[in-house]
This record gives C-alpha cells, sequence and structure tokens, in this order.
C-alpha cells in the first residue's frame, strides 16, 4: 500500500510548491494538513501556492477537502491556490467533483471514496475512461 509523502520547495513569502507523492486519503491527510499548515503560516498576502499533483496517486474525498481548506485559507489571504501535473485518474476525480453536487449524488462519504476508488483504479489499470 502505498503512503504519503509531501515535499516543499522554493517556499518565500510570495511562492511556494508542495509536491504531493502518493494516496492523499483517509489514512494520510492529517499529516498533509499538518505540513501545509507550517508552509501556509509562511506565506504574504496576495501570494501563492503551488501544488504539484505528478506523483499523486490516489485521492479520496478526505484529500480533497485537505486541499479545499488550502484554497480558503490562501483565498482569505487575496492569495491563490494552483493545481499543476494531476495524474489522469486524479484529473478525474476533480473533473467529477466540479461537475457534480457531491452532496446531491451520493449518499455518504463512504458511497463516494467507493466511487472514487472504483473509478480511479480502472483509469491506472489501463481501462479507458471511467464512469
Amino acid at each position: 500500500m502505498m503512503t504519503f509523502s509531501l515535499r516543499a520547495d522554493h517556499v518565500s513569502p510570495q511562492r511556494s510548491t508542495l509536491h504531493l507523492h502518493g494516496r492523499l486519503d483517509a489514512m494520510t491527510f492529517g499529516q498533509f494538513d499538518a505540513a501545509a499548515a507550517d508552509v501556509l503560516h509562511q506565506m504574504a498576502t496576495g501570494s501563492t501556492v503551488v501544488l504539484d499533483l505528478s506523483l499523486l496517486e490516489y485521492i479520496s474525498s478526505a484529500g480533497l477537502r485537505s486541499i479545499a481548506r488550502i484554497r480558503k485559507a490562501m483565498r482569505a489571504r487575496e492569495g491563490h491556490t494552483l493545481l499543476c501535473n494531476p495524474q489522469p485518474q486524479v484529473r478525474k476525480v476533480f473533473e467529477i467533483v466540479k461537475a457534480v453536487p457531491v452532496n446531491d449524488v451520493f449518499a455518504s462519504v463512504q458511497e463516494l471514496d467507493d466511487y472514487l476508488d472504483h473509478m480511479q483504479r480502472k483509469i491506472v489499470d489501463g481501462l479507458g475512461e471511467a464512469d
């Protein structure tokens, strides 16, 4: 089972890059939140946080909430959050969440996570686009 790690590059008050690696899920989001908070405390008003997702292999609803918290924190200081280089299965999760009011479609967080897990596994296993 892949775990999660975070590497911060180019940390400055104006722009910082966080490289996410592995799985951002219910087991690892706390580690991500704590590490991201350390970086966010150093960010100036109007600054930018870049989340490099090129090595992020999986994201659950817990991971999505963590990223939403970063976006909210950056907006509160008139800053920006940019997400770059998502793998296809992670990109699909963001597309689903953007296009679908999740609370209206899934009966529970567990049902949502089961769906996201199935969809990401299909893409990783090379079965093409997930439904």
